[in-house]
């Protein structure tokens, strides 16, 4: 026998539909003692049974400081007793599979680990680890419903090619979908997590004395420190969809992300994830140096990637496909920047342990269209590069073939984007530019030390300007056409650089058209697939 006293929560679904509706009806836990429980635990929650209890279904929700999740046989449902922006969890936890399709269901904020100004009394010690197991499912019923890992904490969540982990919108099951207007985009507010590494948004003096505290969007919680190479947990086949919060009714305010790390280290890597139709960015990072590899992102409202305050990691095989979605029966487009590339957010000699934005990334396609976002109204571009950026590129293929309504762009360069370019420190390499018109790329506008658009981006032969017409997909309409007769450049292979992160390859852009047996071919089509039938 085991003693313990656990608190259930007694959620039932058709007052949580009433809420919904806006009713009155308030949903509190209700207290289960169970001082003396065998070892096959059935504490409540289950769906029925016999008047002997042999049929009742055991819970198997998570529990929180004995706080557990109201399970009715399929679904677990978390009210803001268990979790909360008020609530912080200090304990570990794992989500399991649910049977049936079951779905982990949140009316508020996952907060993991205990939040901390070290200007104030508190200190960072080694924290809870949530645990996400595959098969999961994670669902979140509003803007403020976001999950933030704290510094110490870890999130954990490894799924598998057949079982992939799932964070998405209550509003993607029809049984908790009250209006009935299906999920989309800022219908949660997306995954925080806060590290120790090093951000050019605090001062050498902070970083030395144990204070660099930089507020997170959202939510408030506080970010960065002096090591690049901590762990806040990994990701691995994953998707995030309809995340991010904004002006819109819900959230906080701020623009949040599918996926922020907020100068997380390179103790974390996220693989085999597929962002889909987030609000803001699809992974904005503030410094730091996680590695991503093998994402997929679709249809997301503002930039795809976007590399901020000095990140100095590494990223291979990424997929960006801008679009349409219908939002109450109208196609708007969805996408600003496929990169949104920022070096600093800081400079100077009170920075100098903090340099600037320097990625290694590899084997990227970028699909753009010529639509304006219905976000804010701002065109779809391929690359933008503002305050400074520095980054070595490989194997790029970015694509636009059509310009004919708002002229838009694949490559821009804003405010001090240019200073890279200029003191030599931001360079394709065996990269491809089929864009049917290359706008400033085309004018007679000239770097400050003289080079011009196309010199640079041509950089002695290594790449290629190809056009909007030339055939650089193969008959399934994303992967590199290794056949193509437009393609001339011949692949970097990644080898020389000494970079134990990438894996060697012989193609351009993100995928193979030779390679269509693997993960990655399948995990692209599959998420290609499922955008657009959304």
């Amino acid at each position: 026998m085991k003693l313990h006293t656990l608190f259930k929560v007694t959620a039932i679904a058709s007052a949580l539909a009433l809420v919904g509706c806006g009713g009155d009806i308030e949903i509190n836990p209700s207290v289960v003692d169970n001082s003396v429980n065998n070892s096959n635990n059935s504490s409540g929650g289950g769906s029925g049974g016999d008047d002997n209890g042999d049929n009742t279904a055991e819970n198997i929700c998570a529990v929180n400081n004995g706080v557990q999740g109201a399970f009715d046989g399929r679904d677990c449902e978390y009210n803001l007793e268990f979790a909360s922006r008020n609530i912080e969890i200090t304990e570990d936890l794992t989500f399991v599979e649910l049977p049936d399709g079951g779905v982990h269901v949140f009316d508020g904020a996952l907060l993991v680990g205990e939040d901390c100004d070290t200007t104030t009394s508190c200190t960072i010690g080694e924290g809870p680890t949530v645990t996400v197991e595959p098969g999961a499912t994670l669902a979140f019923t509003s803007g403020e419903a976001i999950v933030r890992v704290a510094r110490g904490a870890k999130l954990d969540a490894i799924g598998t090619f057949d079982k992939p982990i799932t964070f998405t919108s209550a509003n993607a099951f029809t049984r908790f979908d009250v209006v009935g207007n299906g999920p989309r985009f800022a219908d949660w507010g997306g995954i925080i997590v806060n590290g120790h590494g090093i951000t050019n948004q605090c001062t050498d003096a902070q970083r030395d004395a144990g204070t660099c505290n930089v507020a997170s969007e959202g939510i408030v919680s506080y970010y960065g420190g002096n090591d690049n190479a901590d762990d806040s947990g990994s990701m691995k086949y994953v998707k995030i969809w309809y995340a991010g919060s904004g002006p819109r009714a819900g959230g906080d305010g701020d623009d949040l992300n599918s996926l922020t790390l907020n100068a997380v280290g390179s103790g974390s890597s996220y693989e085999f994830v597929h962002i889909h139709q987030g609000y803001d960015d699809g992974i904005e990072f503030f410094g730091g140096a996680a590695n991503v590899k093998n994402v997929v992102f679709t249809d997301t409202q503002d930039d795809s990637m976007d590399i901020d305050s000095g990140w100095q990691g590494t990223a291979q095989f990424l997929y960006i496909k801008h679009g349409t979605v219908n939002v109450d029966g109208e196609q708007v487009f969805m996408g600003n920047g496929g990169f949104e590339a920022d070096g600093e957010k800081n400079a100077g000699a009170e920075y100098s342990q903090a340099p600037a934005s320097r990625p290694t990334i590899a084997n990227v396609t970028v699909v753009t269209t010529d639509g304006l976002s219905t976000r804010d109204n701002d065109p779809s571009i391929a690359m933008k590069f503002d305050d400074n950026f520095l980054g070595q590129m490989y194997n790029f293929l970015l694509v636009k073939e059509d310009v004919s309504t708002n002229d838009s762009r694949c490559i821009l360069f804003t405010g001090d984007g240019e200073k890279g370019v200029v003191d030599g420190d931001l360079n394709f390499y065996s990269s491809v530019m089929a864009c049917v018109a290359e706008n400033e790329f085309t004018s007679g506008n000239l770097f400050a030390n003289g080079v011009s658009r196309q010199e640079w981006f041509d950089n002695g032969g290594e790449n290629a300007r190809i056009g909007g017409n030339a055939t650089v997909f193969a008959a399934d309409g994303f992967a590199t056409d290794m056949s193509s007769s437009d393609i001339t450049v011949t692949a970097n292979d990644l080898s020389s650089l000494g970079n134990p992160y990438l894996e060697p390859v012989d193609f351009i852009g993100a995928v193979s058209s030779d390679d269509t047996s693997s993960e990655w071919y399948q995990w692209v089509e599959a998420a290609l697939a499922a955008a657009e039938q959304d």
